[in-house]
């Protein structure tokens, strides 16, 4: 075997190396589950909903699952039950387009949320504003009680430069 050959195939050992780093850190390495929200005072699950005036609400909920990565204020991802009813006061969130989830995360698909947003079959509610600086949290509610929430970014600052 000629050097060339060598210095070929370690430049294509390397190059797929990096790929599959890079494919895992995307994937894998930044997520972490996310503790559970309970109320230290009444020992539930709560999660936050916005009104129509602005005002937060904690509601309970149940069979809380999340994922959430420090390297990004948009990759918060979660399922859970709620009740409904507790909904049904919440400030709905025009624009909603939940964001794709890595595919491990089972219970939160991102493809789906966006077909029954669309088609009326789950409804998208303000979670909390400003979650992260231009960051909102939506969650998107269907009527036998499943819910799902995601960090999406909001239009509420107006357009940048270059150099904030």
């Amino acid at each position: 075997m000629n050097s060339g050959k060598i210095v070929v195939s370690m430049l294509l050992l390397v190059a797929l190396l990096t790929g599959v780093a890079v494919w895992y850190l995307q994937v894998y390495a930044f997520y972490d589950p996310v503790d559970e929200p309970w109320n230290e005072l009444t020992g539930a699950q709560e999660i936050v909903l916005t009104d129509a005036s602005g005002a937060e609400h904690p509601v309970a909920i149940t069979d809380f699952r999340a994922i959430d990565a420090s390297s990004s204020p948009i990759r918060y991802r979660a399922c859970f039950e709620i009740d409904p009813a507790l909904a049904a006061t919440a400030q709905p969130y025009e624009g909603a387009t939940p964001l794709n989830g890595p595919n491990w995360f089972h219970c939160y698909s991102a493809r789906a949320l966006t077909a029954d947003l669309e088609s009326g079959a789950a409804t998208a509610y303000l979670g909390q504003a400003e979650v992260r600086p231009d960051v909102d949290r939506v969650i998107a509610v269907y009527p036998d009680g499943r819910a799902f929430a995601w960090h999406q970014l909001n239009d509420k600052t107006p357009e940048r430069g270059v150099m904030d």
